[in-house]
């Protein structure tokens, strides 16, 4: 049995990543799926990989605009939506001495600000019984490295989410939050890793995983389908760690 059939479910930069892999199991569990992300190219892709009948609509998040075009969108073709995964984000990890105020406008924008003005927006149109997803991150409770600007950004929309699980509470919309820790994702180019790189910097982190070794994409997608689900009913308000067990170490 599909566990989200009939469901309309909207995933913030579902075009790479955590995002992708659940826009993708989401879809092969029955759900209309909606994605959004900055470059139309890349969203195309995501597209195709997909299927299923995968909608996108391309934006930044940080733009309020793109909200409302959403918004708008997901009313004329969809009436509302059932399900609201705030995933997109970014990072750049350097100690603070190195960060700009680009670089900090960039994190709070994009993970903070379009994570607060996406549900603000699109609340409006989620069907009662709803759930909403927040993708913080293990830098927000678990002090990393070089993470302090992105940690930042990122223990603010878990502090959102717990507070809207409660403000939410009269049309039952469940609000959680999942926090995931090292993922084998392109976000590890986007670092600056080169392939070269990549095996050592792989096996530095997996040594400081209980699990010894990084996360994946799809295990972060059953994650999120357990919290968007009838599984995760009862579930509301928890940050849920999807991160083999780094956060007790």
């Amino acid at each position: 049995m599909q566990q989200l059939k009939d469901k309309v479910a909207v995933i913030t930069g579902g075009n790479s990543g955590i995002g992708k892999a659940t826009a993708r199991l989401f879809a092969r569990e029955g759900a209309q799926v909606v994605i959004t992300g900055r470059r139309q190219e890349i969203l195309d892709q995501a597209l195709e990989e997909i299927g299923r009948g995968a909608v996108g609509i391309a934006g930044d998040v940080a733009d309020i605009d793109h909200h409302r075009a959403l918004a708008k969108m997901l009313k004329e073709q969809f009436g509302g939506l059932d399900i609201y995964m705030a995933n997109a984000g970014i990072i750049k990890i350097a100690p603070s001495d190195r960060i700009s105020p680009e670089d900090y406008d960039r994190h709070f924008n994009t993970n903070t600000r379009g994570v607060f003005f996406g549900v603000q927006t699109i609340k409006p149109l989620l069907r009662d019984g709803g759930s909403i997803i927040v993708t913080s991150s293990l830098a927000a409770t678990k002090v990393l490295p070089d993470h302090t600007v992105y940690a930042a950004s990122k223990a603010a929309v878990a502090a959102f989410a717990k507070n809207w699980a409660i403000e939410f509470k009269a049309q039952n919309i469940r609000v959680n939050i999942l926090s995931p820790g090292p993922v084998e994702t392109a976000i590890l180019e986007k670092l600056g890793i080169s392939e070269a790189d990549r095996p050592a910097f792989e096996a530095q982190m997996a040594s400081q995983i209980p699990a010894g070794r990084l996360g994946q994409p799809d295990e972060l997608a059953r994650a999120a389908l357990f919290l968007a689900s009838d599984a995760g009913s009862f579930v509301n308000g928890v940050e849920l760690q999807v991160d083999g067990g780094m956060s007790l170490v």
